[in-house]
């Protein structure tokens, strides 16, 4: 009897990229947010994770030096049997996976079986890290070419055939942190100069980027406590990390700035930040869930309200997925006004074509709530946050107005990972955007102290009333609630 072809399953052998999420390709992104599994390795992290579509089965199948979870036959096996079940299967690798990542195996697996898959290209650390380092593969007038090599060969044994200075041109060692000593003791049998300038970079393109630079042959040493993973690179261009810097500029370049909002969020506060020179550490504390389904989606809308207040942008994603849900758009207003209690939430609404025809003279619910027009009498209805307090509708209702409040999201602490942790407290700054980051990253943190030179920065009255109850401290505060002043006192407090 025949059988129907299998039309669903896919694979996608995807390079997430050198480590820093803002590297991952779009089309990286789109394989994830589609994928019903992906096997990743350990190298990967919970940023780039966080773009897999929810509900997708994460495996992780390790590949990180000396630790292997899963042997590469295994990660074959796998690969081939979750796609032939007609899966979604996205192989997410470090890098570039035909670049010393054995993607070609994998591909090579796949086709043996007669399974369909889309092999994604990433920007590969060879490339990537030294130029995050400051260090230009190619420059003019130093290096015409560049050399990629991995540390071991197949065997796990130190490659015997390295190229000479004139035929490597930059040599780039991927992979080199245990065997470097050795190497360097080739590359000189090879008759490289002892004194050719040498760089090693770990966490290359992260927050937590080291780099140490030094003779060829003083290389081994000078690197031996950097952690792993490690990439040197050897030839004159290495020099230029001490004058270029870490590959970023600006008055933040050098300083780490821990991000608290939610993944949702995070998004325009972290630009504004790395424009500046910072590396972001985004830890999300809290995690937003709308519930739109309690929201009351109809016809009548336009007749039971005069006034339609909203507090954050989650309010707003809550308001326009019921009506969506109830096949209804912006029209569903009709004669409401809309207030908007700050420039952020009015950018929200203008974005689905809705301009706010009230915001406060400054974004605090204290300043709509005594601000807001021909509030006496009026029917107000108020989506907000569950863990909001009655503040704002008490302060409406003892202005004769009557209030309709709807808890239309939830705001619920996320988890943190070892790693994560252990960078927030290495950190320059921390920013907090509401109480709620505060108190749910003090959560996070456990028994964790945070040390006297991490500077705390919030946005707010309200939100640095809760940094202090959970931190004991802050030391700046915005002078409006607004994520540029909040970016402003993250310039101050950092000189």
């Amino acid at each position: 009897m025949n059988t129907m072809p299998n039309l669903t399953g896919h694979a996608w052998l995807v390079g997430a990229g050198p480590g820093d999420p803002g590297l991952l390709t779009l089309a990286a992104r789109d394989a994830l947010q589609q994928a019903d599994v992906v096997l990743y390795d350990a190298l990967i992290g919970p940023e780039v994770l966080s773009f897999a579509r929810p509900g997708a089965e994460l495996v992780p199948v390790g590949k990180r030096a000396g630790a292997h979870a899963m042997p590469q036959e295994e990660i074959n096996r796998l690969l081939v049997a979750r796609t032939a079940e007609g899966r979604r299967v996205v192989r997410l690798k470090g890098g570039d996976p035909f670049v010393f990542g054995r993607g070609g195996e994998e591909a090579l697996a796949l086709r043996a079986a007669g399974l369909p898959f889309t092999v994604i290209p990433g920007v590969t650390s060879a490339v990537a890290v030294p130029a995050a380092a400051g260090i230009p593969v190619t420059h003019r007038g130093l290096a015409t070419r560049f050399t990629v090599i991995t540390a071991a060969d197949r065997a796990g044994e130190v490659p015997a055939d390295l190229p000479g200075p004139a035929a490597a041109g930059t040599l780039v060692i991927l992979m080199g942190a245990a065997a470097l000593p050795a190497l360097v003791e080739r590359l000189l049998a090879a008759g490289w100069d002892p004194d050719t300038p040498a760089a090693s970079i770990a966490s290359g393109t992260l927050p937590g980027q080291q780099v140490v630079t030094a003779p060829l042959a003083e290389i081994a040493r000078a690197a031996a406590a950097l952690p792993t993973p490690l990439i040197t690179v050897v030839g004159p261009v290495a020099a230029l990390a001490e004058q270029l810097g870490p590959g970023r500029y600006g008055p933040l370049a050098g300083r780490s700035v821990v991000v608290t909002r939610s993944r949702t969020q995070s998004s325009t506060l972290s630009e504004a930040l790395r424009n500046l020179g910072a590396r972001v550490i985004e830890a999300p504390a809290i995690a937003i869930r709308l519930h739109p389904e309690r929201i009351i989606a109809d016809e009548r809308c336009s007749s039971r309200w005069d006034w339609v207040v909203f507090t954050s942008q989650n309010a707003v994603a809550a308001v326009f997925d019921a009506f969506d849900a109830a096949g209804l758009d912006a029209r569903a207003f009709g004669a409401a006004r809309i207030a908007a209690v700050g420039e952020a939430t009015a950018a929200a609404l203008r974005a689905r074509a809705i301009r706010p025809d009230f915001l406060p003279s400054r974004a605090t619910s204290a300043a709509l709530a005594a601000e807001l027009p021909r509030a006496s009498g009026a029917r107000i209805f108020l989506p907000i946050s569950s863990l909001a307090g009655p503040e704002l509708e008490d302060a409406l209702r003892a202005r004769g107005a009557r209030v309709e409040r709807v808890d239309a999201y939830d705001t619920v602490p996320e988890a943190l990972d070892p790693a994560t942790i252990a960078r927030v407290q290495a950190a320059d700054a921390i920013t907090f955007t509401s109480a709620s980051t505060a108190r749910f990253l003090r959560r996070a943190l456990a028994e964790t102290v945070l040390a006297p030179e991490v500077r705390l920065v919030s946005i707010g009255p309200s939100t640095s009333a809760a940094v202090r109850a959970c931190f004991g401290r802050v030391d700046a505060e915005a002078p409006e609630p607004s994520i540029p002043a909040l970016v402003g006192a993250v310039l101050e407090v950092l000189g």
